[in-house]
């Protein structure tokens, strides 16, 4: 099930998407760490993949722990 979060403040967004982050996590049963960094370098890229080499290039989404050091 998707649920949209519709988001007053810019706390409020990053707190959704860290949430959506854990739960995408939590799907992913074997080799996570893995999964999650391929997921996030395919949302990161601005055109087609054509080789999963071509993903290290990819700038990588911060974590919600890299957000919170930006803030500070």
């Amino acid at each position: 099930m998707i649920v949209v979060a519709i988001v007053a403040d810019r706390a409020e967004a990053i707190d959704a998407l860290a949430e959506f982050r854990e739960r995408l996590y939590r799907c992913m049963t074997r080799r996570a760490d893995a999964l999650f960094e391929l997921t996030e370098a395919l949302l990161c890229t601005d055109g087609p993949v054509k080789t999963l080499v071509g993903l290290s290039l990819a700038r990588r989404a911060p974590s919600p722990a890299e957000l919170v050091e930006r803030q500070a």
